[in-house]
């Protein structure tokens, strides 16, 4: 399933083993619960903390669990609903976040990496697909709020989700989709743990950094479920830290 280690200031959160890492019930469940620890481990430790999360052999991860889901839309509608609190907990998290796509992302994947602040991505091998116009499904609303906050070029948007392009490494940092290419999956995400160090040695204030993050992207963090703060609350806020 999935694994978390605190290395420093850094939470390294690993999707174990050779398989694809599919999105299903129980790895979505102990995703949540990874992330749910770096938080509260985070917030013990006071200001400066940062999420790597990292997939095992040749996938980043495929998707959602369509061997599961079978030609049940109603097993698929489910893990569609199960994935949403996921990518809530990641767009809400009170740390900055960084994706190591050390392999391939298709679907619920890249939309799990693009959940993140940074991507990472390896150059050898692996693409970023949404696969839905190719397999005739529609897609889910937030899946598009997300698509639209973090894919900001109209043409990328376009081949990303109506031509289903496979994106790789080096034209995905051209499209902005990625923000760094590395040589290999052992490179990426040794850079991406680097990279995630600098973050955290920043202190920030995990509220603050969270709050920031959520008025950047306020459709995608609505899609989730995430209760945007009135701007009585905001000001309170502000001044609360002033």
């Amino acid at each position: 399933m999935c694994t978390l280690e605190q290395r420093g200031r850094v939470f390294v959160l690993t999707l174990t083993g050779d398989g694809e890492h599919r999105l299903g019930h129980a790895l979505i469940s102990s995703l949540r619960s990874a992330v749910a620890s770096a938080a509260e481990a985070a917030a013990r430790a006071g200001p400066g903390a940062a999420l790597v999360t990292v997939g095992e052999g040749r996938f980043f991860s495929n998707g959602l669990d369509i061997g599961w889901a079978g030609t049940s839309r109603a097993r698929l509608g489910e893990l569609v609903d199960a994935l949403l609190p996921l990518a809530a907990d990641l767009l809400a998290l009170r740390m900055p976040t960084v994706a190591a796509v050390t392999g391939h992302a298709s679907a619920g994947g890249f939309l799990l990496a693009l959940c993140h602040d940074y991507r990472l991505m390896r150059g050898d091998r692996g693409v970023l697909y949404m696969s839905e116009v190719d397999i005739g499904l529609p897609l889910p609303p937030y899946f598009m709020a997300v698509l639209r906050a973090k894919i900001t070029a109209a043409n990328a948007l376009r081949d990303v989700v109506l031509r289903g392009k496979k994106v790789r490494a080096a034209e995905g940092k051209e499209m902005g989709i990625v923000d760094a290419v590395y040589s290999s999956a052992a490179e990426t995400a040794a850079e991406a743990f680097k990279f995630a160090e600098q973050l955290a040695a920043r202190k920030w204030d995990g509220g603050v950094y969270a709050s920031i993050r959520m008025s950047m992207y306020p459709e995608a963090c609505r899609s989730v479920g995430i209760v945007e703060e009135s701007d009585e609350e905001k000001r309170k806020h502000f001044a609360s830290k002033l």
